[in-house]
C-alpha cells in the first residue's frame, strides 16, 4: 500500500497535502496540531467549519479531524459538505462522550473513524495514519482507472501490484522477455503464471503466437501427439497431418504449464527439442527447426521431484537457468485492493454493469482471508461481486469465518504496522514497545512483508 509520507511524480499525493485539523478550543488544537506536526504530517488547523471550507479550494486536504459540537456549522454539517466535493476524503469525527451514537450515525453516512475524548496523543496518530493510507490508496485506485487506456498497450500491465515481490517479478520478465532464453516459473496454483508467461511473451517482441498447454490436463496417450504432432497413418486414427503445439508456437511462445506431469519418456524428447531446436512430427523422419520460447511452469518444487526421482534431473537442470518466482496472494496482501479494483473494473466492463462500492469493513475481511486459490480465487470474488451474488464468507460455508491463523497473523500484522507507525519506522524502538528482540521483529515484518518504514514491503494468477 501506498506510503502516506511519499510523494507520487504523477501529481500531489496525500503526503504533499496537510490534514485539516477543526477545533474550536485554541488550547486542544494547539495540542492537536503539535502532535500531528511533531509526527511529520503536515496539517493545517481551524477554529470553525467555515475556515476550512473557505481554504478548501486553495489547499484541499488529504484527510480531515474535526469536532462534532462546534458554533456555525458543526462537525456533521462540514462532513456532508465535504463529501459533496470530494466522496474520498477521510473524515475523522472527535466526539465528546454524548456524541458516540452521533458519530456512529456520521460513519454510515461516510465518516473514515471517530474517536471519542479523552484520548492521546498516539490513538490521534494512528487514527490520522490510517486515513491517510486510506486517502492514498483512494488515490492509487483512481491513477489506475485513469491509465487503464493508456496502459493497454504495455505489455506488463497484467502485473498488478506494489508489493516488493511483484516488483521483481515485472523487473525479471522486463529483463528476460528480449532474451532467447527459456524461462521456469514457480508459483502456487492460481498464483498467476499464465499472466506472467504472457507478459514474457507481449513483450519479448516476438511475432509468433502465444501457445498454452496443460500437460497435467492431456491423458498420456495424446499428449504427445499434442506437442509433436503427427503424420497421416502414424497411428490408428491419423487420417491426415497435424501440426503439434511446439511448431504452432514457432516464432512465437510456447507455456508448457503443470510440467511436473509430463510423463518422463516424454520428458526425454523434450529435452532434446530444447537442446537441438528441432523437432519430428510422429511417423516422420524429417527435422523441423522451431524457434519459439519455452515457458514450463510448475506448482510443485521440481528439485524434490528431481530427488524422489519423480522428474528428470537433466531436464530440470537444463530448464532451471532463468527462473520467475511468483509469491501467493497471503504474502503480498498490501496488493489485495488494487488487484480487487483491477478484477472489478474488468468484470464491470464485460458485463456492462457499474462498479460495486466497497468498503473497509470489505478490506478487512479480504485482509484476513488467507486466499488458498490466490489470485484466482480473488478474481473469482469480484466476479462474484460485480453480478450482485454473495462472496462472503470468503472462507467456506454460510457460518465460517476467517481461521484462527489468519486472524492471529493479520492482528500481529496489524499491530506491527501501528508500532512502526508510532515509532516512525525505528525498527530498533519499536523492538523495545513490543518486548522483543529486534532479530524477531525483523523476521516477523518479512513474513508479513512490511518495509521498515511502515508501509507494506515484501510481500500474481494464472
Amino acid at each position: 500500500m501506498t506510503d502516506p509520507a511519499t510523494f507520487d511524480a504523477d501529481g500531489p499525493g496525500p503526503g504533499t497535502r496537510p490534514v485539516y485539523l477543526i477545533e474550536d478550543d485554541a488550547l486542544v488544537r494547539r495540542a492537536y496540531g503539535q502532535a500531528l506536526e511533531l509526527a511529520h504530517i503536515p496539517v493545517r488547523p481551524f477554529p470553525h467549519a467555515q475556515a476550512a471550507l473557505d481554504a478548501y479550494a486553495a489547499d484541499p486536504p488529504a484527510a480531515v479531524v474535526t469536532d462534532i459540537q462546534m458554533p456555525g456549522v458543526d462537525g456533521m454539517e462540514l462532513l456532508r459538505l465535504l463529501r459533496q466535493r470530494d466522496a474520498a476524503l477521510p473524515v475523522v469525527l472527535v466526539t465528546g462522550h454524548g456524541d458516540v451514537a452521533m458519530a456512529v450515525e456520521a460513519m454510515r453516512d461516510g465518516a473514515y473513524d471517530f474517536i471519542e475524548k479523552p484520548f492521546s496523543s498516539e490513538r490521534l496518530l494512528i487514527t490520522v495514519r490510517r486515513a491517510l493510507e486510506r486517502r492514498a490508496l483512494s488515490d492509487e485506485l483512481q491513477r489506475l482507472r485513469a491509465r487503464g487506456a493508456a496502459e493497454a498497450g504495455d505489455p506488463l500491465a497484467g502485473l498488478v501490484g506494489q508489493s516488493p515481490g511483484m516488483a521483481e517479478v515485472r523487473r525479471r520478465v522486463a529483463a528476460l522477455a528480449p532474451l532467447g532464453v527459456d524461462v521456469l516459473l514457480h508459483g502456487e496454483t492460481g498464483a498467476g503464471k499464465e499472466v506472467v508467461a504472457r507478459a514474457l511473451h507481449a513483450a519479448s517482441g516476438r511475432t509468433g503466437p502465444f501457445v498454452a498447454i496443460n500437460c497435467g490436463a492431456l491423458p498420456e496417450t495424446i499428449i504427445e501427439s499434442e506437442l509433436f504432432g503427427h503424420e497421416p497413418g502414424a497411428f490408428t486414427g491419423a487420417t491426415r497431418r497435424r501440426i503439434g503445439k511446439i511448431e504452432y508456437a514457432n516464432e512465437g511462445t510456447l507455456l508448457l504449464d503443470e510440467i511436473e506431469s509430463m510423463p518422463q519418456a516424454l520428458q526425454l524428447r523434450l529435452l532434446r527439442v530444447l537442446q537441438e531446436r528441432e523437432i519430428e512430427r510422429l511417423g516422420s523422419n524429417q527435422s523441423v527447426p522451431i524457434t519459439c520460447r519455452f515457458v514450463a511452469a510448475a506448482k510443485a518444487d521440481l528439485k524434490q521431484w528431481v530427488a524422489r526421482g519423480q522428474f528428470r534431473a537433466d531436464l530440470y537442470y537444463r530448464l532451471h537457468v532463468a527462473t520467475i518466482d511468483l509469491p501467493p496472494l497471503r504474502e503480498r496482501p498490501q496488493d489485495i485492493p488494487l488487484l480487487m479494483a483491477h478484477f472489478l473494473a474488468q468484470a464491470a466492463a464485460r458485463h456492462g454493469r457499474p462498479e460495486p462500492a466497497w468498503n473497509d469493513r470489505d478490506l478487512a475481511a479480504w485482509l484476513a482471508h488467507d486466499w488458498p486459490g490466490n489470485v484466482r480465487e480473488l478474481r473469482n470474488a469480484a466476479e462474484r461481486l460485480c453480478l450482485g451474488l454473495p462472496v462472503e464468507p470468503v472462507d467456506g460455508g454460510p457460518d465460517s469465518a476467517p481461521s484462527l491463523a489468519a486472524r492471529v497473523d493479520a492482528f500481529e500484522r496489524k499491530l506491527l504496522r501501528d508500532t512502526l507507525g508510532l515509532t516512525q519506522g525505528n525498527v530498533a524502538r519499536a523492538a523495545e514497545l513490543l518486548k522483543m528482540p529486534r532479530k524477531t521483529v525483523y523476521d516477523k515484518l518479512q513474513r508479513h512483508g512490511i518495509a521498515p518504514g511502515g508501509g507494506a514491503g515484501r510481500e500474481g494468477e494464472r
